[in-house]
């Protein structure tokens, strides 16, 4: 019974997630257009339901097959904007986001099926563990050198900055997501949990850091660039919060061998994805373009011996085909800067 209801929330956790992820990047898309009211407001109640959704997916399944998955909204941005935005999706944002939707498969195959901490008292326990007390706490410090130390003198022109900043904490704001979503199911199912004073701290935790980790982010997007700030900040807060659940939830000791590598390589493979949709998406380059670009390689490598072989099999042409080769050999030189050619 306790499996079957283990694979139930799994499920409920997996579909809430990916909902997450389709209302949050639909959202942007609304945010873009932009153009009517309607649309505008629209926006905001499709970034409402992607944050319901994501909160719940918390509370129903591990924090190591939900955070990965917030790729998904990167994708369906993506794609949507193809459609509707008439913006071009060329060769490598399309095997991004292929390897993007395989390696968000691969980790849900492979994800830990199986949650173990379901009330506010396992989760209280969990948080008094000298492992996570030691880990909080380090988060806590480094984030306190960078904001107030660092961030001051190099801020302004290191993009790792304020990145790490919102990303370390954001660690700090999954873990209170998660225990304030065990709680609310506890709300739902009679228990006082209002009278805990667990709820409250995890309540008063997730406030600070959400409102810490917004505050940073979005100072990272007004200085650099979004198309680097966005895999660069997926990459280092799911990692962080990667860690903190491995820490906190100890989900990977329940894990196969398999399953682990199977969870890295599709995180990996995600990372991979997300790199090649950012860094190349003002790269005018199509499938169209491929056969071209090799035969121009090959009339480049070949182009020489070619037109050396042509010249000398035509004596009537010789003459000006040679004036012709040292004019381009010239015109060459030139270009590369060097003095021969003078």
């Amino acid at each position: 019974m306790s499996q079957t209801r283990g694979k139930y929330d799994f499920c409920i956790g997996l579909v809430l997630a990916m909902s997450s992820s389709i209302f949050i990047g639909g959202s942007f898309i609304l945010k873009k257009k932009g153009l009517l009211r309607l649309a505008r407001k629209g926006s905001m109640r499709a970034v409402g339901a992607g944050e319901v959704a994501n909160f719940a997916a918390y509370a129903f399944a591990p924090a190591t097959l939900v955070t990965p998955l917030g790729a998904l909204s990167v994708l369906v941005s993506a794609i949507l904007s193809s459609f509707f935005l008439n913006e071009k999706l060329n060769l490598h944002g399309k095997i991004g986001c292929l390897l993007s939707i395989l390696g968000s498969t691969v980790m849900v195959i492979h994800a830990p099926q199986e949650e173990e901490v379901e009330t506010l008292n396992e989760m209280s326990h969990k948080l008094g563990d000298p492992g996570f007390v030691v880990f909080a706490t380090l988060v806590v410090i480094v984030s306190l050198i960078l904001i107030f130390v660092v961030g001051p003198r190099h801020g302004q022109t290191n993009i790792l900055v304020y990145i790490t900043i919102c990303s370390v904490i954001g660690a700090l704001s999954v873990s209170c997501v998660k225990g304030l979503g065990i709680a609310i199911k506890e709300l739902f199912a009679g228990k006082p949990v209002l009278k805990h004073p667990l709820s409250w701290i995890l309540l008063l935790s997730l406030i600070v850091c959400v409102s810490t980790q917004i505050n940073y982010l979005n100072r990272a997007l007004d200085i650099f660039n979004t198309s680097i700030v966005t895999p660069i900040y997926y990459v280092i807060f799911t990692t962080s919060v990667l860690t903190c659940s491995a820490i906190l939830f100890k989900e990977w000791q329940h894990m196969a061998a398999d399953d682990i590598i199977g969870t890295f390589s599709g995180f990996l493979t995600i990372i991979v994805g997300i790199f090649l949709l950012h860094a190349f998406k003002d790269v005018n380059f199509t499938l169209a373009n491929l056969p071209l670009s090799l035969r121009k390689d090959d009339r480049a490598a070949n182009g020489a011996l070619l037109s050396t072989y042509d010249c000398f099999n035509h004596d009537e042409e010789s003459t000006a085909c040679l004036g012709e080769m040292q004019s381009t050999e010239s015109l060459s030189a030139r270009r590369n800067g060097s003095l021969s050619a003078f």
